[in-house]
């Protein structure tokens, strides 16, 4: 075997080994394939071949063929089909793959295979799966950057997406989701008149009021549109008897939630009879949420920021998303991607200090009990020990500011839904609050999705990295700090943000930024990117920073839904993670490692450049391409086009 291609071998070992795929080289113990693969012959001579790996993952077979060079990934036939000729199945990789795929579907019981042609190495390959049925019937899959989507936890939903071409389940339950929230803030205009504000409000009182039905506080069936104990006072007096229950404190806070859910009580349409309906219209709401909403947060593990969905969907509804006041929820696939790029460990405190519906705490907490859970299986924690983790989890490392009252009043409910009444969350400004004062809360992990194009010259502490500052200064030395802002931010448009750029990197490092796809805050217009920064360490002049061209996430708008994840996106997300974490090295078309200065333009787009030297097969095409545009403007009498530059060339 040739060098090169041992180390191919190698680097795909590596990728099979980080998706936690165990696949056998060289042959397979399972006796079925092992006597199929002593008659695979790739020259047709008779002679035992076998690919590169080859194994089972639940009732798939998995068979990989490798090549060192890119130049022996694929031949086509005339007819531009894979290549089955004894040659081309030798010394292509997709060729081969196809061929032991094929061979091992017809000698074989397994009636799925998924034949893999690989070729070239970490930073510049191709990645081509093929999906073979019992008939030996092939169909060629999207290429990949990993083998993440084929291990036993994703391997099913992949055949379902990109196979089947079908819905899964998680698709179905969000497209309910979305068709609830329709029906509920339909029913929350016709039978209540409530203000946008006061909808998604009047959801979490209910919500609260639900979690007392278990201790007997609370009866659905005891709403009865009673004029003098209205639905209204006993559903009040159910949250009341919650957030004792929760242990919210201090009690300001506790006194602040009321004073927000006292429009339930105080509102003279929702608790009157409602002809209609036969009922009022709090008993309908509440019917509504313990059924299709209530059992969904109270049972699931989800980091999935349920009220925060909700709350979008009505304002999108309604005509208005938030964003008068600079409001863009942030979409679950990337508070989870937060808290994977800045490795989230079980015993970090986190801090957002724009904390809106408290996406990126309820992401934070549900990854650090995962790891917590990951930590008890390896190691001696005791089980008093571990409850007593989970608890700080939930009630202490929990920390956020919100502003708008509304906003900070479901964040609360959010966290409570989730079993946590003690996180520290305050209704305040955070721009207000001294960073040394914050820094007492011993935070690690600071996360910020600011309000948007709040800033100007006369306000220039509204801009978004103002933002970042703050928050940077509000965190323990070596505190990690990741932001999701609006591309313009990083490019320094005014005199006052680059002054402030210039000042980050004199107290703190910028690590790398991330250009995300456009669409990620769906109607809303924003072009955004991850920004990520070590706190508390001066930026040094020789330090290489990433900047990353992500914008091909894997994830599409979905007509009725918005924005959706395809199969492509775990695999994407696995080659971004890897490629951040040095993992794996890219081309520059994804990944740009450089120093910078505080008047760059800190993006991808910037710093890019194209490192590849062009093949023979590369220069050939462009002067052939630029020959027949001539000869083309030629036929067309449009001759004089090339006239100037043949002065040019001859001056």
């Amino acid at each position: 075997m040739a060098k090169k291609e041992v180390v191919t071998d190698l680097w795909v070992y590596e990728l099979l080994k980080e998706a936690n795929i165990n696949l056998e080289p060289q042959g397979s113990t399972v006796l079925e394939i092992d006597e199929a693969l002593k008659t695979a012959s790739k020259s047709g001579s008779g002679k035992v071949g076998f690919p590169e790996y080859v194994g089972v993952v639940k009732d798939f077979l998995l068979v990989i063929e490798n090549k060192a060079s890119i130049s022996k990934h694929i031949k086509l036939d005339d007819n531009e089909l894979i290549s089955k000729e004894p040659k081309d199945i030798k010394d292509f990789a997709v060729n081969g793959a196809l061929f032991y795929g094929q061979h091992l579907a017809k000698n074989t019981t397994y009636k799925k295979v998924l034949a893999f042609g690989i070729s070239g190495n970490e930073k510049k390959h191709k990645i081509s799966p093929i999906f073979i049925d019992e008939t030996e019937f092939y169909r060629e899959l999207p290429e990949l950057e990993s083998f993440i989507s084929f291990n036993e936890k994703n391997i099913e939903e992949y055949y379902i997406r990109e196979i089947l071409k079908e819905e899964t389940n998680k698709e179905k339950e969000l497209a309910e989701i979305l068709k609830d929230a329709a029906t509920l803030h339909k029913d929350l205009r016709n039978y209540g008149n409530l203000e946008d504000k006061q909808k998604p409000l009047l959801v979490s009182g209910i919500l609260l009021a639900l979690r007392e039905v278990e201790f007997k506080g609370f009866n659905i069936d005891d709403l009865i549109g009673d004029d003098i104990n209205t639905d209204g006072q006993k559903i009040y007096e159910a949250i009341e008897k919650n957030l004792q229950r929760a242990k919210v404190s201090p009690e300001v806070k506790k006194d602040k939630l009321l004073s927000q859910f006292a429009l339930i009580k105080d509102t003279k349409i929702l608790n009157e009879i409602n002809k209609n309906l036969g009922k009022t219209p709090l008993k309908h709401y509440a019917e509504f949420l313990n059924d299709k909403i209530y059992k969904s947060i109270k049972y699931t593990k989800s980091s999935e920021d349920y009220l925060g969905r909700f709350y979008g969907e009505f304002m999108s509804y309604s005509g208005g998303d938030g964003q008068n006041l600079g409001i863009v929820l942030t979409p679950k696939h990337i508070t989870d991607l937060f808290c994977d790029l800045v490795d989230i460990k079980y015993n970090d405190i986190v801090l957002d200090p724009t904390c809106g519906t408290g996406g990126f705490l309820v992401a934070s907490m549900y990854h650090m009990l995962e790891k917590l859970e990951e930590e008890k299986n390896k190691s001696d924690i005791t089980d008093s020990k571990y409850q007593n983790l989970q608890a700080s989890i939930r009630q202490k490392q929990l920390h956020g500011f919100e502003l708008q009252p509304y906003m900070f009043t479901i964040a609360t409910t959010n966290m409570i839904l989730r079993g946590d009444g003690k996180s520290t969350l305050f209704n305040d400004d955070f721009l207000a609050q001294n960073p040394a004062k914050l820094q007492l809360n011993q935070a690690t992990i600071g996360m910020i999705n600011p309000p948007y194009s709040q800033g100007s010259k006369q306000n220039t502490n509204l801009y978004e990295i103002n933002f970042i500052s703050h928050l940077l200064d509000s965190l323990l030395e070596g505190g990690r700090c990741i932001a999701i802002i609006p591309q313009s931010s990083m490019t320094g448009k005014t005199k006052e943000e680059q002054e402030i750029k210039e000042n980050i990197l004199k107290k703190h490092t910028l690590e790398g930024v991330i250009t995300l796809n456009k669409d990620t805050f769906y109607g809303v217009g924003v072009m955004p990117c991850i920004a990520i920064f070590t706190a508390g360490e001066s930026h040094k002049k020789d330090k290489e920073c990433k900047f990353i061209d992500f914008r091909e996430d894997g994830y599409k708008i979905a007509a009725h839904i918005g924005l959706m994840e395809t199969e492509a996106a775990k695999d994407k997300k696995q080659h971004l993670l890897d490629v951040w974490f040095d993992k794996m090295k890219a081309e520059t078309k994804f990944c740009v490692k450089t120093t910078i200065e505080p008047s760059d333009e800190w993006l991808h787009s910037f710093y890019y450049f194209n490192d590849e030297i062009p093949t023979a097969e590369d220069f050939e095409k462009t002067i052939g391409n630029y020959l027949t545009f001539e000869f083309s403007m030629i036929m067309q009498n449009r001759e004089y086009l090339f006239e100037e530059e043949t002065k040019n060339v001859k001056s």
